[in-house]
C-alpha cells in the first residue's frame, strides 16, 4: 500500500500530546493503522514529550494526597467491563478498535451516497460516520463550514489532481472548496471525522440543501 497524503505535523503533534478529541483521534488513529512514517513520527514526539517531563522540577503533593492514594487501595476493584462485540460487516481495512464501537445503519443521503454513524462512547463536537460512495460518483461542489478529516479504507477518489486511495489522509477546512469524484472500478468507503456542515455550490446545491446531512 503506497500513502500519499497523510495529516499535517500540527495534527499529528495534537494527537501525540492528547489535545484532540475522541472523534479526531479516531480519525487519526485509523490513518496511523497504516502509515508506518506517521506512527514513528508519533511516537518520536511522544518521547520528545516524555523527556520534557521528565526534565521538569518535582511538585510539592498536596496536603493528604498520600492518605488519599492509600485509601484508595483498600477500595474494592471497579466490575470487570464486558468486552464490546466487534462490528462484524466493517470494512476490512477498519482497524479493530474502531470496530469495537457502535455501529449505527447504513443511510442513503444523496444518489449512489451512503453514510454509516459510528457511536462513539464519549459526547464530543467531532461526530464520525463511514462515507461509501458509488464507483464514478462525481460529488457536488461544496464547502465547510467546520472541518473534515477523511481517511480511505478501500476504492480512491480524486480531486484538484490528487489522487486518494487506502490510508490516504484528508483533511478539508473553511477553506477548502473542492469537488471530488470516485475512480471507476470499485466504490470508495471512508472513515469520516467532521465538524460543521457541508455547504453545498451553485444552483443544484442550493436546491438540495435541506435534504443533504452528513
Amino acid at each position: 500500500m503506497t500513502i500519499a497524503h497523510h495529516p499535517g505535523e500540527d495534527l499529528l503533534a495534537a494527537y501525540a500530546a492528547g489535545t484532540v478529541d475522541l472523534g479526531q483521534r479516531v480519525a487519526i488513529a485509523t490513518h496511523l493503522a497504516a502509515c508506518e512514517s506517521c506512527r514513528k513520527w508519533v511516537r518520536a514526539m511522544e518521547q520528545v514529550g516524555g523527556a520534557l517531563i521528565a526534565d521538569m522540577a518535582p511538585s510539592a503533593l498536596t496536603e493528604g494526597a498520600l492518605a488519599r492514594t492509600l485509601a484508595q487501595i483498600d477500595e474494592p476493584p471497579p466490575p470487570a467491563r464486558r468486552a464490546r462485540p466487534v462490528c462484524e460487516d466493517a470494512p476490512e481495512n477498519l482497524p479493530r478498535f474502531v470496530k469495537a464501537y457502535e455501529f449505527g445503519r447504513w443511510r442513503q443521503v444523496a444518489p449512489r451516497i451512503a453514510m454509516r454513524p459510528i457511536r462513539l462512547p464519549e459526547p464530543g463536537p467531532t461526530r464520525v460516520f463511514l462515507l461509501k460512495a458509488g464507483a464514478g460518483t462525481k460529488l457536488i461542489e461544496h464547502a465547510h463550514t467546520g472541518f473534515e478529516m477523511t481517511c480511505v479504507l478501500a476504492g480512491a477518489f480524486r480531486r484538484e489532481g490528487e489522487r486518494y486511495g487506502p490510508g490516504d489522509f484528508d483533511f478539508g477546512d473553511e477553506e477548502v472548496n473542492h469537488e471530488p469524484h470516485i475512480e471507476r472500478g470499485d466504490d470508495c468507503v471512508s472513515l469520516v471525522a467532521m465538524q460543521g456542515e457541508l455547504r453545498w455550490q451553485g444552483l443544484l446545491g442550493r436546491l438540495i440543501q435541506p435534504f443533504i446531512r452528513l
